[in-house]
């Protein structure tokens, strides 16, 4: 059940109008980062989460997510305001209307003709949210790791959005958004690190062959150690001879087939096989403007 509070979560105060900005601040509403994406990840994780704990935080912080979803959509609304009342009431000439909207950039025209200055549930290229956003898989360590980084990708974008305005209010708002971002991560690592074990994600262990073994695939100038491919945590296997078959087999693929079937493949084989000393003229040669050589 869910009861609406018409007061935002944080006061949202816009200097002046913005349609730019606005489209920016569109990525945070309908974008793979933004807080619709959010709230559906932690709703479809709380309801089948059977952990009491792990489920009241993620029904929580979903929710929370609603009410970020709601501060952007009002900034975008705001800093669209001046531009909607002009395009839909024709203060202004059509030149200076049609100028108006192009010269805000980010494809902020688009946001006004097709959506009236609404947040539109798009990113900020206008690509339309989709439910592939949503990365839940149903397992709580693997989960938490995705909600830890995703929450670590919106900050990022807030970041970046922050240092695109002046505008001290829309600052204000977006900074809480970011740190709103930090605080949910930390709830996400505490809850996973309250599972012991947790790593590695799922029931079955890794393979102990091949657990702790590093392969050196990418050799030449800038190879690095560290505790990432240490001698102390990992067998570092640099040796190209060792990193082919490494089940101890010949590295070779094999397929059972019957008999049929085996007939049948030969068929395909010799029916489309080609001519190793062949060497026909193609249309590559008949257009290159020499004459083709003809072969016996």
């Amino acid at each position: 059940m869910f009861a609406h509070n018409k007061r935002l979560q944080y006061t949202v105060r816009v200097r002046e109008g913005n349609p730019g900005l606005a489209n920016l601040l569109l990525e945070q509403f309908g974008g793979p980062q933004g807080e619709l994406a959010a709230a559906c990840r932690y709703f479809t994780q709380a309801i089948a989460e059977d952990d009491p704990g792990r489920k009241d935080m993620l029904f929580d912080i979903a929710t929370e997510e609603l009410s970020h979803l709601e501060i952007i959509g009002t900034l975008v609304a705001m800093l669209n305001k001046g531009a909607k009342g002009q395009l839909a009431e024709a203060t202004e000439s059509e030149a200076e209307l049609y100028r108006a909207l192009h010269g805000a950039g980010n494809d902020s025209h688009v946001t006004q003709v097709l959506y009236g200055g609404g947040p539109a549930l798009t990113n900020s290229g206008g690509q339309l949210w989709n439910a592939g956003y949503i990365d839940t898989i149903g397992d709580p360590s693997a989960d938490l790791r995705s909600n830890i980084a995703a929450e670590a990708r919106a900050k990022i974008i807030y970041e970046r959005l922050i240092n695109v305005t002046d505008d001290p209010g829309v600052k204000e708002a977006l900074g809480f958004l970011m740190t709103r971002e930090v605080s949910h991560q930390r709830s996400f690592e505490k809850a996973l690190y309250s599972m012991q074990p947790n790593f590695p994600p799922g029931k079955l262990p890794g393979d102990p062959r091949f657990a702790n073994v590093y392969f050196d695939m990418s050799q030449g100038e800038g190879n690095t150690r560290g505790s990432w491919n240490s001698d102390a945590n990992f067998e570092m296997v640099s040796d190209r001879d060792r990193q082919c078959a490494v089940d101890g087999d010949d590295g070779m693929p094999s397929v059972g087939l019957t008999a049929e079937q085996q007939e049948a493949l030969q068929a395909l084989v010799s029916r489309t096989a080609s001519a190793p000393d062949a060497d026909p003229v193609t249309g590559a040669d008949l257009g290159s403007g020499g004459e083709p050589v003809r072969t016996k």
